[in-house]
């Protein structure tokens, strides 16, 4: 402190010396390593509000410096040139409540984790599986319920312990591994000897199938219809190769029921409601012979759903594709998509704004995963609500790969290509450049969340600015919040949820493809925003209760908006 002189003096109307108890004195120090990874930084701070947790060393940098590394985590500092990361999260015997918080999705390089003697209830979630790098997992002493996910069971080289969960469901073995002094745990351990068995009969069963279907294929294979023969049987449109959940066209017919109930209609052609194996509900899509969309589309459909598996991603039930019959098969989706919802005109019923937040994010889940959890990573190209669909629990997942594209290599940060995609979702960027990139679904998504908050059109000519976008965006230079949000809402909702998510969409939608967000940093948050939610109390809490949907929901003719 050179140069510095303390003095301390009595006050004028004092009679008593001045009095010092405490000094407290702080200094700036240099350090030598870079702050911590961002995405880590804001995922483990989003787990303490999550659990409120009010740790003494829990604050600043959690890596940085490493003398004052936050208790219970373990970083890695090796690399100079590189921020450090969080390895390993210790929150044992921390009075945790709750479910499985997502925000530990965030901490993407995370190794380990122990959350062991608390009392987390709810089921064992599966995106812990989708963190590539765990593989110790130490959730013994709580309250889980339901089943431990199969894509945690099936993860190779993971250590899973769930021991002492007293209300989990074990199948037989299932979740009991017998170590080498005789003694029973519940951790997971994969039965090698059935499996090989198994896949070894599997193998057999497929190739007698093949050879059979090959057979049966000679004799069914007819031409093409001409509106489609240039467009795929050239040197460069190979047929599709995999042929494990191919149909023939009179299986289609009878699933349908000779294609008997119709539930939707789109730019590839008619959604017929049908059954595999006279259980299972599925959507059939039939491609209509005066679609703009041709084999090109359907064939690069049917690849990407064959090689993707996501549980925000509507999975590919089977295809035909049969003389000129093409069909694919999903998942059947009970509740339709998000904008029949938007608008009302599936129901009277309205979603209130945290169940609008939690299917954005479910969607926001699919979508990231296609840009960083494939490889190489893939762009969807025609994110809107109508392409977010809704299972019977409300769960949602992204549909309609038509028109989406990989990069040729993994490296490559864009791709040249021909603009597709919906006018008003369209990145303005890509439309101007035919550089196609992951923001340019950035953009689309933004766009979805500007719908939700409004539940307005993205293209109105009676408006002054006939884009939601730019209308939006006119709104706010005049700070007139009120006329932005949905009035059916009637005030019903955190107000600090609603400001972030605004702010978070109108990022997505910068004109500027650079100062967008990545689709990781848009679920933390949009994370922020539900949490902010949830908090306010009230209806909107419950929104991970699978069997309380009217929760989500709020009436939508009995009440008038009231002023804010």
């Amino acid at each position: 402190m050179k140069g510095c002189l303390l003095q301390l003096v009595k006050t004028l109307n004092s009679s008593l010396p001045p009095l010092l108890n405490a000094m407290e004195i702080f200094t700036v120090i240099d350090f030598p390593q870079m702050e911590t990874n961002d995405d880590d930084v804001a995922g483990i701070k989003s787990i303490q509000d999550t659990y409120g947790l009010s740790r003494i060393s829990w604050q600043g940098d959690p890596c940085v410096p490493e003398k004052f590394l936050w208790d219970g985590l373990n970083c890695d500092n090796s690399k100079n040139s590189s921020p450090p990361i969080i390895t390993s999260l210790d929150l044992s015997s921390s009075n945790l409540t709750g479910n499985i918080t997502q925000a530990i999705e965030n901490l993407s390089h995370l190794q380990k984790l122990n959350l062991s003697n608390n009392n987390l209830t709810g089921e064992i979630p599966e995106f812990l599986a989708y963190i590539k790098s765990l593989l110790v997992i130490d959730l013994t002493g709580n309250n889980f319920t339901g089943s431990v996910p199969p894509s945690l069971l099936q993860k190779k080289g993971m250590e899973l312990n769930v021991d002492n969960n007293p209300h989990l469901l074990c199948a037989a073995d299932s979740c009991v591994n017998k170590e080498e002094n005789g003694h029973t745990k519940k951790s997971i351990v994969v039965p090698v000897v059935a499996s090989i068995s198994s896949l070894a009969v599997l193998v057999v069963a497929v190739v007698i199938f093949l050879v059979l279907k090959k057979k049966k294929a000679a004799k069914v294979e007819g031409r093409r219809p001409s509106y489609m023969k240039a467009s795929h049987r050239g040197s460069s449109q190979p047929e599709i190769m995999m042929k494990n959940r191919r149909f023939t066209y009179s299986k289609v017919m009878s699933m349908t029921n000779n294609f008997q109930r119709v539930i939707g209609k789109g730019g590839f052609g008619i959604v017929y409601h049908g059954f595999v194996n006279g259980t299972e509900q599925v959507a059939v899509k039939i491609l209509s012979h005066s679609s703009s969309q041709g084999y090109k589309q359907f064939k690069a459909e049917v690849e990407l759903l064959l090689r993707v598996h996501h549980k925000n991603l509507v999975s590919l039930v089977g295809y035909c594709d049969e003389g000129e019959n093409l069909t694919l098969i999903y998942e059947y989706m009970a509740n339709g998509d998000l904008k029949e919802h938007m608008s009302g005109t599936r129901n009277r019923f309205i979603l209130n704004w945290g169940t609008r937040l939690k299917i954005v994010i479910e969607a926001a889940h699919g979508l990231e995963y296609l840009h960083n959890g494939c490889r190489p990573p893939m762009v969807h190209r025609d994110v809107k609500t109508t392409n977010i669909l809704l299972n019977e629990h409300f769960e949602a997942k992204l549909a309609d790969f038509g028109l989406s594209r990989s990069f040729p290599t993994e490296g490559e940060t864009h791709v040249s290509t021909v603009v597709a995609g919906t006018p008003g979702y369209l990145d303005p960027e890509y439309y101007r450049t035919n550089w196609l990139t992951e923001k340019s679904d950035v953009y689309s998504f933004g766009i979805v969340l500007l719908e939700i908050i409004t539940n307005r059109p993205v293209m109105d000519q009676s408006r002054e600015k006939p884009h939601i976008a730019e209308w939006v965006g006119l709104m706010l230079t005049e700070g007139d919040i009120t006329s932005i949000m949905d009035p059916s809402l009637n005030g019903l909702y955190d107000s600090g949820s609603v400001w972030k998510a605004l702010e978070l969409a109108m990022s997505c939608v910068n004109p500027s493809s650079t100062r967008r967000p990545t689709m990781s940093e848009v679920i933390i948050g949009l994370n922020e925003c539900l949490a902010n939610e949830n908090s306010r109390g009230g209806a909107g809490r419950d929104m991970d209760s699978k069997s309380s949907i009217e929760v989500s929901l709020i009436l939508g003719s009995e009440v008038s908006p009231t002023a804010r």
